[in-house]
Parts: C-alpha cells; structure tokens; sequence
C-alpha cells in the first residue's frame, strides 16, 4: 500500500514522532509510506509530496515542528478544493491516508471519509488536549511543562518584590493548559473558559494570602477564560476582531487587563507574562515522545487492518480507537481536578 501521512494546522512538540513510527511500522510490513506537504494541501496537490523512507524518518523523534510542514488547508473551504483532492487521487492515488491533527483535522478527515469514501485515518495532537475521545493528546505534556518552568522562575521574581504575577497561557477555549500548569506550579488561582471566575474573587483570595503574611501570588489565566465581574456579564477578550484560517476568533489580551483590575483593586504591583506560542515550539519531553510513537504504530495497524473513519485515542493508557464521527466539539477539563486545586488557593 502506498499510505499519504500528513499534519494539519499548528505545530505541536511530537509530530515528528508520530510521522516516524506510523512511517517505519509500514515499511515493516513491505508497505510505501508518503508525506504530503503543507497539510491536507498535500492531499489536493500531488507535487507536494516526499517519499519517508528510513532516511528520511531517521533521526527525527526529538525534533520540533514537522519534517512534512503544516498548514490549514480545508479541501472543503477552499474554491474547488474537492475537485483537486478528486483529480489527485486519480492521478496520483492514496491506498491509505492518515491525518494528523486537532478536533478541526478531524472534522475535515470524517468528511473526506463520509463524503468522499476516502480511507483515512486519523491521529489526535494539540497542546490544548481538547480533543474529544482521547484521554490525552500529544503536545499537551511539552506545554504543561514549559508553562510549569515559566511560573517557577516567576515564583522568584514575585516573592523578591512582593508583586501579583500573572501567567497567561494557550488552550483556546480550554483550560487543560492553565489547569495542569497551575497545579504543578503552585499557583494561587487558575482561571479557565470552562467556568468563571470573578476578578472579586481573586481580590479576596489575593488579599487573604496578604493578611496571612504571603506577599506575592501567581495567577494562572487560560487565553480563553472571560473576563468576570460580580453582578454582570463575563466576556471573553479578544487579540484582534480578524479570525485565523479556521474562522476561529485570536484570543489573547486577558492576562493584561486583568492585571490593570487586580492591581487597581488590591494596591498590589502587578506584572504579566504572556508564554504565547513558546508552548508550542521545541523538543518533546519523554512522555509525549512515547505517546506519540503508540499513536504513529496504532495508526499504522489501522491502515493496514483496514480500520478507516476511526481516529486512534488513548482510553484508560491503552491505545484504541474510535469513530471519527465521535470527535465532536472540545473537550473541558475535569472539574474534580479544579475542585482540588483549590484547596491551595490562598
């Protein structure tokens, strides 16, 4: 079988690593995997292919980024985009196809699955770990521990100076990021989209370490998280009114404004630190490296046992599968775990 291996949308620490096991599970097997370039571009556009032979694939489970590129080519959003993935597979066909990639690449590989009856297969990543049907997706772990490194070095800064530090981190409308960073760096309060939070709340809690004699605090907020008030209605703030190649709305801007409110409203000298897209650039820590790899292999046997219109997902630490129709909407974070998270808050 000649299998088309492909990552869609943003970059994510362990792409790479997928990319070489699903690639040399393969070619164990006597099968020819393929990338296509620049996402489901690849797909539509046969000159934006590379042959992943051990080469190519050799060497690259540590590394950042992707070998085959990325982009957020939607073959259904964009002018003739279905027609060209149609002539493609005529000219140049695809035994197999495994699509790499968050909660919006899948919905794009079920559609080329349900509507097209092409034989896809898909494999979750984001940082965000939002995918519905996965306990975890790779990248996740990477981010967590780049934020958790960021909001220890803050600790230093925040009790030398006696200020209110606020880290705000990536996930969209998820709070997986600021959850599991805020717990592993101690912070004094996590915001996240799932629920909200009041900036009178965090004043109370903010002023009672104070009285306690704690003159600092860290403040965990998820880019996605709205900006609440007692009494009135919580808005989500946005970097820009212009919307990404989704359509989805850029979010950011939180972190500065609820600064400006909590430093107003308790006297205490607020800074900021946006980590941005830091979290999602660089090496993969060891355990997303090995999820990674159980994805890439589960991927791989899926092809070849003619598994197609499923996605491999990790459930209870084994790696299975489900129907790509499952993967519907975002997943929010475990609400027991805020709960516990709590316990630390002032």
């Amino acid at each position: 079988m000649r299998v088309g291996i492909l990552t869609a949308g943003g970059d994510c620490p362990g792409l790479n690593a997928v990319i070489r096991a699903a690639a040399r599970r393969l070619m164990s097997e006597g099968h020819e995997p393929v990338g296509l370039l620049r996402g489901y571009r690849g797909l539509a556009e046969p000159e934006l292919r590379m042959e992943l032979d051990d080469r190519a694939v050799s060497g690259i489970l540590h590394l950042g980024g992707t070998i085959v590129s990325t982009s957020s080519f939607d073959p259904f959003m964009e002018p003739q985009g279905v027609e060209r993935v149609l002539a493609a597979q005529q000219s140049h066909p695809l035994d197999a196809i495994i699509g790499i990639g968050g909660e919006h690449t899948q919905w794009i590989t079920a559609r080329l699955h349900e509507q097209l009856g092409l034989p896809v297969v898909g494999v979750p990543k984001t940082i965000d770990n939002d995918v519905v049907g996965t306990d975890y997706t790779f990248g996740f772990d990477t981010a967590v521990q780049v934020a958790t490194d960021a909001i220890d070095r803050l600790h230093t800064t925040a009790q030398s100076h006696d200020r209110v530090m606020i880290v705000e981190v990536m996930g969209r409308n998820s709070g997986w990021i600021a959850l599991y960073s805020g717990i592993a760096g101690g912070a004094d309060g996590i915001l996240v989209p799932e629920i909200d939070t009041t900036v009178e709340e965090l004043v109370a809690t903010i002023e009672r370490r104070h009285n306690k004699g704690k003159n600092f605090s860290i403040i965990v907020v998820a880019e996605g998280a709205k900006l609440a008030f007692e009494g009135q209605e919580a808005e989500q703030i946005l970097a820009s009114e212009e919307t990404d190649e989704y359509g989805y709305v850029r979010l950011g801007g939180i972190g500065a404004i609820l600064g400006q409110e909590l430093e107003k409203r308790t006297g205490f000298e607020t800074r900021i630190t946006v980590l941005g897209h830091v979290q999602r650039g660089g090496t993969p820590t060891a355990t997303d490296r090995v999820l990674a790899t159980r994805y890439g292999i589960k991927a791989a046997d899926m092809v070849m046992a003619g598994e197609f219109g499923r996605m491999a997902a990790l459930v209870d630490n084994k790696i299975t599968s489900i129907p790509l129709t499952d993967v519907d909407g975002v997943k929010p974070i475990d609400f027991e775990i805020l709960e516990e998270a709590k316990v630390f808050f002032g």
